[in-house]
């Protein structure tokens, strides 16, 4: 059953997302373009369009090269959104005439160096949350004071876990070392796609009918269809048929089974969210640092007016290891998995360091509003967290 921060107050229902305007999400930049240097910061507004095709249109249309394209965070294809990507050697002007589909140039300016990933200070966010209760608005109000007072639970949530919820299983098999886990998992479940041609693949495989199975697959399953081609050709080579897959993938695995970690810790700790106790890990928010607390009733006023708060493990071979009842509760959850930090050491550039994650984050300007088409949402996020955290305690519905 799933837990809510705001368990004892009522959620709106409701859907997002039934049109791009449903859900805007514009970068809070971490700095601005200073006005000269060899790049072009460009601000753009995209529709149904990732970020990597965004980068892809563009480096196309301005023959630069897509690894010299800067951006500072990834957005999703659903919804409109605002984002700066910065663009080497092309004139400012060059960037403003670009007339592409699905991506509107808003404004451009010079600056001296390429945007990284993570140059951004946030996100501030405006949704329409449709065929919500008739008290939405008062509900969703009390829930956001909560939010504002204890904090936003700082889970990453379904989105991270790929379109079928399968990717950190895989993750787990990797670590694990179990390949035909992790073959099976990659496979995927039929009832979670859409199609009866990839649901009858997934249930070929099942039953042992490789060649049938890589028939069925639809093109865009090139990765199962990889790994099938060689499974095939060497039954039961679970982990040399794994190999097919890109490294990239291998290493979103791994990171969706770092998140899933993560999220069940936050779960483990709602009643204490905005509390620190002895042995934690506390995460400063002024700069982004973390200590150990070595007396929670000192440190008890910082983590009530937001100063710091307490933080989960992205596990990793190198991660800060917590004391005290937190630092038992991480011990239990990796032994439980029959794995250790160790576990994350992995060769062939998928070694994980881990890191902490703050178990909450402030709610930034938060206002709530009725309209004739549900209820309109704003409000902002540092960067790494994800709206659908406050989504989830506002609307309450899977």
């Amino acid at each position: 059953m799933s837990r809510y921060l705001t368990a004892d107050l009522a959620g709106t229902g409701g859907t997002i997302k039934d049109t791009p305007e449903d859900f805007c999400v514009e970068e809070i930049p971490l700095y601005l373009p200073c006005g000269e240097g060899e790049h072009t910061y460009a601000l753009i507004e995209k529709r149904g369009v990732t970020t990597l095709d965004a980068v892809r249109r563009l480096a196309r249309a301005l023959n630069v090269a897509e690894r010299d394209v800067g951006y500072a965070g990834m957005k999703d294809a659903r919804g409109v959104t605002r984002q700066t990507v910065s663009l080497p050697r092309v004139k400012p002007e060059e960037v403003a005439a670009l007339e592409l589909p699905g991506i509107r140039v808003l404004s451009v300016d010079r600056h001296r160096n390429k945007l990284k990933l993570g140059h951004l200070a946030g996100n501030r966010f405006r949704i329409r949350v449709r065929g919500v209760t008739a008290d939405a608005l008062a509900r969703a109000e009390a829930t956001l004071e909560v939010l504002v007072r204890r904090g936003v639970p700082n889970r990453f949530g379904e989105q991270r876990y790929g379109v079928q919820g399968n990717s950190h299983l895989i993750g787990r098999a990797m670590l694990a070392g179990d390949w035909q886990g992790a073959v099976d998992a990659l496979m995927g479940d039929p009832d979670r796609v859409a199609g009866e041609a990839w649901r009858a693949a997934i249930g070929a495989y099942r039953r042992g009918e490789l060649k049938e199975s890589m028939r069925l697959f639809p093109g865009h399953c090139r990765t199962e269809r990889d790994v099938l081609q060689r499974l095939v050709t060497r039954p039961e080579e679970w982990e040399k048929a794994f190999r097919a897959v890109n490294p990239r993938l291998k290493k979103l695995y791994l990171s969706a089974f770092q998140s899933s970690l993560f999220d069940r810790v936050v779960d483990g700790r709602l009643d204490s969210l905005d509390t620190v106790t002895t042995g934690d890990l506390a995460f400063k928010h002024a700069n982004g640092s973390c200590f150990l607390v070595a007396d929670a009733a000192a440190e008890a006023p910082r983590a009530v007016c937001f100063e710091i708060s307490p933080t989960g493990p992205l596990f990793g071979c190198r991660m800060m290891r917590p004391e005290g009842t937190q630092g038992e509760l991480e011990r239990s959850l990796l032994e439980n998995e029959g794995l250790a930090l160790e576990s994350f050491d992995l060769s062939g550039g998928l070694r994980m360091e881990g890191e902490r994650r703050p178990l909450r984050v402030p709610l930034g300007e938060p206002m709530a509003s009725a309209d004739p088409e549900g209820l309109v949402l704003e409000f902002s996020l540092p960067k790494g967290s994800y709206a659908t955290a406050v989504l989830r305690e506002i609307v309450k519905g899977e």
